[in-house]
């Protein structure tokens, strides 16, 4: 059987293993079924190490290769769900009320547990291939916690990458860029003090409802006149609560709002975040008020490394042919954790087509079985490009 041969059967197996997990989506860190699931079919691959437990439900797996020593290289896959309510009517649907696989991180998972079977079958490489199958990605910062558990040091990781479908992009298509690839995405939320009264005599209050509605306005400066043209900024007040709809004539004592800031540069985060707080203590004094900033940091830029990232093109249009590989994708202001992981080590992310599909986090998404093959295809390139045999 040639590898072609068996990557076809395994992804046909692998698309039976997406649907599963689709059907028993679970949250954040809390993913028994799915992490046993995952450990269950590393061990009958005849994977050298599984350790689980990583990050409470991180599953590791190691593959050696049978030429000889080398460098070891981190394959990343999300296993977590969102919660929300399933809307395609699918047969194979979440059979969990409030979970869905709205983000297709159980296609991740069974792309990347088909390239381990035939990893694991095969060996053609020097080095070693450590499978990451991360938990809470979905806001719970998943990947920086297993770095926290030693995750890098523990299994000598030297580079690491990571793929996530794209709809819109068509299956068996690639796209990535060098350099900032995914925003960071920071969120905050502002309380503004003033003092109630009634609403016919507001000299005798202070309306904490009219400071901030100015300081909302005030907080899209930070966009236009803050942060440089050519450098992309992203402000969205998303959330506003101040007084009730049954007292219209009552001035509040409190107004809060909140929202999200997406940047492309983490020297420009920093910036943007002590420009947000002068805004706020000025603009709150002005209407003598107060206004407390409750700041909540996200998920850090995601950045690519160049060399990777040339690798990871390499092994795209060994799969796809050139013409299907975009290697300067626009910039999405998305967040990913695997940033944290790009930080510690070299590596790269790469965007891989999911057709046309619902959009991501959408009730009626879903990820695309065609896309598993060429997935797999990818990861198993990947690695003879990243583990060629020993000299």
């Amino acid at each position: 059987m040639t590898a072609a041969d068996d990557l076809t059967r395994i992804a046909q197996d692998a698309t039976g293993w997406r649907r599963a997990l689709h059907e028993q989506p679970e949250l954040l860190y809390d993913l028994p079924k799915t992490s046993a699931f995952v450990a269950g079919k590393l061990r009958a691959f005849g994977v050298d190490e599984v350790a689980t437990g990583i990050a409470g439900t991180g599953v590791v797996g190691l593959i050696r290769g049978a030429k000889g020593a080398g460098p070891v290289i981190g394959l990343r896959a999300d296993m977590d769900a969102l919660p929300m309510d399933e809307k395609t009517n699918l047969p194979y649907a979440s059979k969990v009320p409030g979970m869905m696989h709205a983000c297709g991180h159980d296609g991740h998972t069974a792309t990347l547990l088909g390239a381990a079977q035939h990893l694991a079958a095969t060996r053609d490489f020097a080095g070693t291939v450590a499978l990451i199958f991360q938990p809470a990605e979905e806001g719970g910062a998943g990947a920086r916690a297993m770095i926290e558990e030693g995750l890098l040091e523990r299994f000598g990781i030297e580079s690491v990458y990571a793929m996530h479908n794209q709809p819109g992009l068509p299956v068996g298509a690639f796209a990535t860029r060098p350099g900032a690839l995914l925003a960071g995405g920071d969120r905050f939320v502002v309380t503004v003090s003033g003092r109630g009264g009634h609403a016919s005599a507001p000299t005798k209050s202070i309306d904490p409802v009219v400071a901030a509605s100015h300081l909302i306005a005030a907080c899209q400066t930070l966009v236009s006149r803050f942060s440089d043209p050519f450098d992309q900024v992203v402000v969205s007040i998303t959330y506003l609560d101040a007084g009730s709809a049954g007292a219209l004539n009552v001035i509040p004592d409190s107004a809060v709002f909140g929202g999200t800031i997406r940047t492309m540069n983490n020297e420009t985060r920093k910036a943007i975040e002590a420009h947000l707080r002068r805004i706020l203590k000025s603009g709150a004094e002005q209407f003598s008020c107060e206004a407390e900033l409750d700041w909540r940091p996200g998920y850090p830029v995601t950045v690519n490394d160049p060399g990777k990232t040339a690798l990871a093109v390499e092994a795209a249009q060994a799969v796809a042919g050139a013409a299907q590989v975009e290697t300067a994708c626009d910039r999405q202001m998305g967040s990913e954790d695997f940033s944290y992981m790009l930080e510690q080590r070299p590596g790269a992310m790469v965007w891989f087509g999911n057709g046309e599909s619902a959009e991501l986090h959408n009730p009626a998404y879903n990820f695309n079985d065609d896309a598993i093959l060429p997935g797999m295809r990818y990861w198993v390139t990947l690695v003879a490009r990243e583990l060629g045999a020993a000299a």
